[in-house]
Order: structure tokens, then C-alpha cells, then sequence
């Protein structure tokens, strides 16, 4: 995270891009991800252009890393370890997925831009990727310590339904953004019935008999 007491003129590249990521929105509404936006980002933190390009070498793919990086950030200030604690873990994730729809309200459109840029073929690659570290990023302060299986199903599970609440919610002009919480709880129970079923099949698969037992007993019998 960039130290906010450091003068802009003074920051490093790394620096002014985590400085300049949550401004660029802001102006991509009305301009696009493009260079055009980043100058206006530059101006209202009061650096050069030219010097702000050299932060998002390149463009607009960096540009949208950059924000959804900084919404992490800022997920992780909304979400201590205190708070997650008193939630379960089924309110854990969707409280998580909430926030970072309703941070990016106020810049709708740039997301839609964002989405717009994402789905062109020669990113879907780094689309896929954003997806995953979102997820990934989510489960972790949920306060998944799964190395298993389990670690990629459940980002895999979740940058899915992620993704696909963030489409339902482009469309959507209800109240409150009521249509998408509706879509996100009925994915969200979709999602529990399958952990619950995965749970109980595991838990049944281990009272099975085991198959390389019983063959070893037909080749190994007991004397």
C-alpha cells in the first residue's frame, strides 16, 4: 500500500500506480480506459501525465488490474479478523462478493467499460486470472486454509459465481440492487447444498470399503 504521507512527486512507479488506481475510475465512466482517463487521474493527484503513463506501461489492462487490486485493499480495511470471526462462513462470502459490487457502484459504467475490455479473446486469459485472484483473495479472509483439492474447487466455484453476479449486476436497475443480492443468495445456496453433499459423499466414501484393500486381500489372503 502507498504511504499517503509521500508527496506524489516524489512517489516511485509502483507507488503512484496504487495512488492513481482508485482515481482512474472515476474518469473512465466518461472516457474509456485509455490514456485520456489516466491524465485526468494524474491531474487530480497532481502529477504529470507522461509520468502517470509510465505507471500502466501497459494501458488499459493494467489500468483495470490496478483498480480491482486496490478494491482488494480496500476489502481487506472493511473486513479485520475481528469482524470476520463473528460470521459464518456462508455470510462471510457474501458479504465479501456485496462489498466489492457496492465500492464499484458509484463507477458502474467504468466497470461495464472494464467487462467490455475483459471479454475480448486476447485477455480472456487475464480476465480468468483477475477472476481467480479475487476469489482466492475472498477466501482467505473468509479464513480458508484449505492446500487440497478443496483450495482450487472453491476458487474455481467462486470466481464463477463472482463473475456472474457482476454481469447480472450490470444489468441490473432494481432498488438496492435487489435483483442482484436475489441472484447472489440463490447461487450462494446452490453453492452450500453442493459443499454439504461434497461433505457427506466424503464422509460416506470413507466408510466404504477400499477397493486396493479388498484386491490386496484376494492376492494377500489372511492365514
Amino acid at each position: 500500500m502507498t504511504d499517503q504521507t509521500i508527496p506524489p512527486a516524489e512517489m516511485t512507479l509502483d507507488e503512484l500506480r496504487v495512488a492513481l488506481a482508485p482515481l482512474i475510475p472515476g474518469h473512465a465512466v466518461f472516457d474509456g480506459w485509455n490514456d485520456a482517463a489516466l491524465a485526468m487521474a494524474a491531474n487530480e493527484l497532481g502529477v504529470p501525465a507522461d509520468r502517470a503513463k509510465l505507471a500502466f506501461p501497459g494501458g488499459a489492462m493494467e489500468m483495470i488490474d490496478a483498480w480491482f487490486d486496490a478494491i482488494d485493499l480496500a476489502m481487506a480495511k472493511a473486513f479485520p479478523p475481528e469482524r470476520i470471526a463473528t460470521m459464518k462462513i456462508r455470510a462471510r462470502i457474501r458479504d465479501l462478493l456485496l462489498y466489492r459490487i457496492e465500492v464499484t457502484h458509484p463507477h458502474k459504467e467504468a466497470l461495464r467499460r472494464a467487462f467490455a475490455i475483459l471479454s475480448m479473446p486476447q485477455n480472456a486469459l487475464a480476465a480468468a486470472k483477475l477472476a481467480w485472484r479475487a476469489a482466492d483473495r475472498m477466501w482467505r479472509l473468509a479464513g480458508d486454509r484449505a492446500s487440497d483439492f478443496n483450495h482450487y474447487s472453491k476458487r474455481g466455484i467462486l470466481s464463477a459465481l463472482y463473475t456472474s453476479t457482476l454481469l447480472v449486476y450490470l444489468d441490473d436497475d432494481t432498488p438496492d440492487i435487489a435483483a442482484t443480492k436475489g441472484f447472489l443468495d440463490r447461487r450462494i445456496d446452490d453453492v452450500m447444498r453442493f459443499e454439504k453433499f461434497k461433505a457427506q459423499w466424503k464422509g460416506g466414501s470413507e466408510r466404504m470399503p477400499s477397493l486396493s484393500r479388498f484386491l490386496g486381500r484376494l492376492r494377500y489372503p489372511a492365514v
